[in-house]
């Protein structure tokens, strides 16, 4: 698959066509499966991790602490594990929707202590519905997913140990490390269990501008974790503008004006997206990256509105995903060079929302 042609084909307003299968919803993993059993002292929590991060709570699959594109949730989960987890070390497949893992052969003989959760895709499922646009909401999804399994050992009082998003590979698209924890007691600030059960992406239309207060906290998550890329929001009423960081930790203005309408055009003509109270946008991955900074800013764009969406719900405001973009090049409608700041994706905000569509 060539990423460069399929990102440059994504961005035209060429529409998918008709929909084909999607085949299953979990990758058919050989071998019995086996149920992830309880953490003794001193052992990573695998099971806990797992069902705070990546695992079902409805049959068909589409109810998950992480979203994705259509809920069409196209992320698989190897799990390499070492000493100290309640599994034998080994190589496992993840089931999300049984939450029971299928083992798959040895650990490498190197393998540290805990487990290192690989993420990679089953294109088709989100192939059958969105065609050549595809291929960016897989890499955002696998970036939602690493951020939701990130979210959720804090959650726990384990931390990552170690976070691949460098976009070198294909195969696994991602990686995160967990050791096993020294101490289990989750760092100050990190999201409650219930903060991860209970986020959902908000069905439209979203509306109400967002307190100045919680629109910092929201932006300021996405930086901490943007890679190379830039962030901004497109806000409402009463003084609809662009708006970015400034050092001093206020708002600054990016360029006055309504660009809502023109962000609901770029979003493959999402229209309720026009009177959301703001949007968060992530940009860059200019039209001459290769495939590597491709993967890269996509997964790190994932990642970091996963991270502003659940920032977000603790501020009281309701979120969306934004992830399909066509002919959006932020930084040539600002008057810069064109080609170098695409919208990469996006995050609806208000404080309200309807609850039909929520997922």
């Amino acid at each position: 698959m060539d990423l460069v042609t399929a990102l440059a084909r994504a961005r035209t307003p060429e529409k998918p066509g008709p929909d084909t299968p999607a085949g299953s919803a979990v990758r058919p993993w050989p071998g019995p499966a086996l149920p992830l059993s309880e953490a003794g002292p001193g052992q990573l929590d695998l099971g806990r991790l797992l069902s705070l991060s990546l695992a079902a709570s409805d049959g068909a699959g589409r109810l998950r602490p992480t979203p994705s594109a259509g809920a069409l949730h196209p992320v698989d989960a190897r799990l390499v594990v070492g000493a100290d987890c309640p599994l034998p070390p080994g190589r496992y497949g993840y089931d999300p929707l049984s939450h029971r893992v299928h083992r798959l052969g040895a650990a490498p003989d190197d393998t540290p202590p805990g487990a290192t959760v690989e993420l990679s895709a089953t294109a088709q499922r989100t192939i059958a519905h969105y065609g050549h646009r595809a291929w960016p909401l897989i890499l955002l999804d696998t970036g939602h997913a690493a951020a939701a399994l990130t979210l959720a050992a804090r959650s726990l009082g384990v931390p990552p140990t170690a976070l691949d998003l460098d976009g070198r590979a294909e195969d696994p698209l991602a990686a995160v490390h967990f050791a096993p924890p020294e101490t289990a007691q989750p760092a100050v600030g990190a999201p409650t269990p219930s903060d991860l059960l209970t986020r959902r992406s908000a069905g439209p239309p979203l509306r109400g501008t967002p307190p100045q207060e919680a629109l910092r906290a929201v932006l300021a998550a996405a930086e901490a974790n943007a890679g190379d890329l830039g962030w901004c929001a497109a806000v409402g009423e009463p003084q609809p503008a662009l708006v970015a960081s400034a050092p001093d930790g206020t708002l600054r203005r990016l360029a006055a004006g309504e660009a809502r309408p023109t962000l609901a055009a770029w979003a493959a003509g999402q229209a309720w997206i026009a009177e959301a109270g703001a949007v968060l946008l992530g940009y860059g991955c200019p039209t001459d990256a290769d495939a590597p900074q491709i993967r890269r800013a996509h997964l790190r764009a994932g990642f970091a509105v996963h991270m502003a969406h659940v920032t977000a719900g603790r501020h009281g405001l309701a979120g969306r995903p934004v992830g399909a973009w066509q002919q959006a090049d932020l930084g040539a409608a600002l008057g810069a060079a064109p080609g170098r700041d695409w919208i990469v994706h996006g995050l609806a905000l208000g404080t309200t929302h309807s609850e039909e569509g929520t997922s």
